[in-house]
């Protein structure tokens, strides 16, 4: 099940706020200008499938994005446990960055933690299958896949290059928790 988590950003250790009732979730993000929104993962997928049968299955919800909101390139990251350069992988997402546009990701299958910052706010977000999240460009976050990561998202782009990040070179991604075995799934 997904879940909000709320702390100061002094206060790793005492989130002021936890939930799993979506409405919650989305009002409280609402606030900060993220959307999220739940939708049904309508088509089996598992880490490992090739990106292009993931991208037919939800060929339907993608041209309904793109259209919507202008996207010019979309793809698929999938990474499953036993991927060869997981840590590696998972060290890259998770420094605090930001993004020139706004990142947009379906998850249709397993799970990860985008932890956003905001003023002086942390907000965590458990993201599941069927988990659509919006992060505003230029809005500071990191994402953490896990040890063991289990999860593939469909990701959204405005810029025909995909994903960039620009680092802050902050300590903050470091000092909250990690997503770690055992939290979902």
């Amino acid at each position: 099940m997904s879940r909000l988590r709320i702390f100061e950003d002094h206060a790793p250790q005492a989130p002021i706020l936890i939930t799993d009732a979506l409405d919650t979730m989305t009002a409280e993000l609402a606030r900060i200008g993220v959307q999220l929104e739940r939708w049904q993962p309508a088509h089996p997928v598992q880490p490992g499938d090739p990106p292009e049968a993931i991208m037919a299955a939800y060929q339907a919800d993608i041209d309904r994005l793109v259209e919507a909101r202008g996207f010019n390139s979309v793809d698929v990251v999938s990474i499953a446990p036993d991927h060869p350069d997981r840590e590696a992988l998972r060290a890259k997402f998770l420094d605090e960055h930001y993004h020139k546009e706004d990142e947009v990701r379906f998850f249709v299958a397993g799970s990860g933690l985008f932890t956003l910052h905001v003023g002086n706010r942390v907000y965590e977000i458990l993201c599941e299958a069927g988990d659509l999240i919006s992060v505003p460009d230029g809005m500071r976050h990191w994402f953490d896949m896990g040890p063991r990561p289990y999860f593939v998202a469909i990701r959204f782009f405005t810029s025909p290059d995909g994903w960039v990040g620009h680092f802050t070179g902050t300590d903050i991604a470091a000092r909250f928790p990690r997503y770690e075995e055992g939290q979902a799934r």
